[in-house]
């Protein structure tokens, strides 16, 4: 085959890889975003009612709405946080499963998991329950205001929690 007839590699085009590159950080940036106006407990089991569009106050039932009915009781009864802190805290400990529970760590050999979106113990999601809640810690509005009232009184704020608390 002559050398005009042979198929030539493309040339590594610095700017087409950069573009890629940066094309596919954003698309990795961007899916947990995405997620957190999706993500819901997981679907009925065939022949039981499905979950609710919206929860009894009106917010949607899903990780945006249940954060932000947290923050409307947080802000009613001066718990401070935000958005941010609290879904980056609920990406770390559950990835916005409601239903988490951690089978493993040192409080599970105690008797006590970390359960639901921001993993709290039984006495913990106890002590710091915040009235007009649920009493149920894997109730998702529930578990956010009790693990935020928690670390308002020990670090000042849920936005001040960058590992597990």
């Amino acid at each position: 085959m002559s050398a005009a007839a042979q198929h030539r590699p493309a040339r590594n085009n610095r700017l087409l890889r950069a573009l890629v590159a940066a094309g596919t950080s954003a698309a990795v940036l961007a899916l947990p975003l995405i997620g957190a106006t999706s993500a819901s407990a997981a679907p009925a089991a065939s022949g039981t009612t499905k979950t609710p569009a919206t929860t009894l106050a009106g917010y949607p039932n899903n990780l945006d709405g249940w954060i932000r009915e947290s923050l409307a009781i947080m802000a009613q009864k001066h718990i401070p946080g935000t958005y941010h802190g609290i879904y980056r805290n609920i990406m770390r400990e559950s990835s916005g499963n409601p239903r988490a529970i951690n089978l493993w760590d040192s409080n599970a050999r105690k008797g006590t998991p970390s359960k639901g979106l921001l993993q709290v113990i039984d006495p913990t999601f106890a002590a710091y329950h915040v009235a007009g809640t649920s009493f149920d810690p894997y109730d998702p509005v529930a578990n956010i205001t009790a693990a935020c009232n928690y670390a308002a009184a020990r670090y000042g704020s849920i936005d001040n929690v960058f590992s597990a608390y």
